[in-house]
């Protein structure tokens, strides 16, 4: 029993866990001396656990959890320095912005002013809004086509953008990178009609990116007009369906605010930390959080009738999986993403030079949690590092057995208190 608390334990509060079947072995180089070996049937379990690490706060809420604050953390780098970041990125041009989807229809919402268009001032947990006054004219086909053109759109922006940057400093696209690096993080966040649009912060850099002063001319009101340029050149052609042809480029509400250090202007500007942790809080969230649709694949169209999920969500389902059929939309691979209601990119993606990784978090938070355990253990050489150890060749042989715990395991895993900022490092 001890053994097997101390095998939940690990796990940090991970409510599904993947299993795994298989050994590992170490062996001293030289002397071929076996130093330790260890198989699953040995373990208290009966398998090794390890974190399903699922950044989707409705299927694991602690996995959920620890990927929000490297994200955050991932942001919060490129806004103020740290984690391999230079400070002098604080300086930089940056703004934060917003880009919308098109309408596909009016739906039921809340406006700043006035009444919604069906004439009733909705409440902000209303069950209607976001939905269609009007389903039946409603273009789902146009929705569920949008959210499966957005990566492509913002890759299309991405390239206009730094044209439009060169085009207002005078520059040739090759000369530009000599002068200046567009460096960038966004996260993708779906609006209550089931439609994505984007969150990103973006950074004028010198060439190498933030180990570089930006030029004299680099500024963030050249960026942001460089911004709605591209914003509006960025059109992605789209199929032709039944005789219409579709074209997708992103909505007319566009936001680009600058961004501010609370230092400088006393917080009443938007501050680095209200942007990081804006962006966090989207990067655990899906179609599942803002739709009520599924967050996970359909194996068959069938199993919608056994889904309690709304009808607006139903429909944009079904249109995925209908236009899935086509043989000139199987690249877009609608029926595996039906359940994103057609998105299937990335939640989260930056430059490479914007900061640092999710990877190298990951890295840094194990290496804490074995300097953490050596030294339980009075491990004298605790700070080492493994990795310039070349005496032991590790073999080892993990092969997938399952998820999640047991009932017995489940119970015992919940009467664990746990701290979620234990052995977390980014927090």
């Amino acid at each position: 029993m001890p053994g097997l608390m101390r095998q939940l334990r690990g796990l940090g509060g991970c409510t599904t866990p993947i299993r795994l079947d298989g050994h590992r072995t170490d062996v001293h180089t030289t002397t071929g001396e076996i130093l330790h070996h260890l198989t699953a049937s040995d373990l208290p379990a009966g398998h090794l656990l390890v974190r399903c690490n699922n950044r989707r706060t409705t299927r694991c809420p602690t996995c959920a959890e620890t990927y929000r604050r490297d994200t955050y953390q991932l942001i919060t780098a490129g806004l103020r320095g740290g984690k391999g970041t230079p400070e002098r990125v604080a300086t930089h041009p940056r703004v934060f912005a917003t880009f919308t989807a098109p309408s596909f229809g009016p739906v039921h919402n809340r406006p700043t002013k006035g009444r919604c268009r069906c004439g009733t001032q909705h409440p902000a947990d209303a069950p209607e809004l976001g939905t269609p006054l009007d389903p039946d004219t409603y273009d789902y086909e146009a929705a569920v086509l949008w959210n499966a053109h957005a990566s492509k759109i913002w890759a299309r922006f991405s390239i206009y953008l730094r044209r439009e940057v060169a085009k207002r400093a005078g520059l040739s696209q090759r000369a530009f990178k000599e002068h200046a690096r567009v460096s960038f993080a966004k996260v993708a966040e779906y609006q209550r009609r089931g439609a994505i649009h984007f969150h990103a912060v973006i950074r004028l850099d010198g060439p190498d990116g933030g180990d570089t002063p930006p030029p004299p001319w680099a500024s963030a009101e050249l960026l942001t007009d460089a911004i709605r340029a591209a914003t509006t050149a960025a059109v992605v052609p789209g199929p032709v369906i039944d005789g219409r042809a579709h074209t997708f480029a992103f909505g007319t509400q566009l936001d680009i605010r600058p961004i501010r250090t609370a230092d400088l202007d006393a917080g009443t500007e938007l501050t680095e930390r209200a942007v990081a942790a804006y962006i966090a809080k989207y990067a655990t969230k899906g179609a599942e959080t803002a739709t009520g649709t599924l967050d996970r694949p359909l194996k068959f169209l069938a199993e919608l009738g056994r889904k309690s999920i709304p009808e607006h969500a139903r429909r944009l389902i079904r249109t995925a999986w209908t236009l899935g059929a086509r043989k000139d939309l199987e690249d877009l691979r609608l029926r595996a993403w039906a359940h994103m209601l057609g998105f299937r990119g990335h939640f989260s993606t930056k430059t490479r030079r914007y900061s640092t990784t999710l990877g190298a978090l990951r890295t840094a938070r194990a290496e804490w949690r074995r300097l953490q355990a050596a030294i339980a253990r009075g491990d004298q050489d605790a700070t080492a590092d493994p990795a310039d150890d070349d005496t032991t060749l590790v073999l080892a042989h993990w092969a997938f057995a399952g998820t999640g715990l047991t009932r017995s395991e489940e119970w015992l895993a919940a009467s664990l208190a746990h701290d979620p900022q234990e052995g977390d490092t980014t927090a």
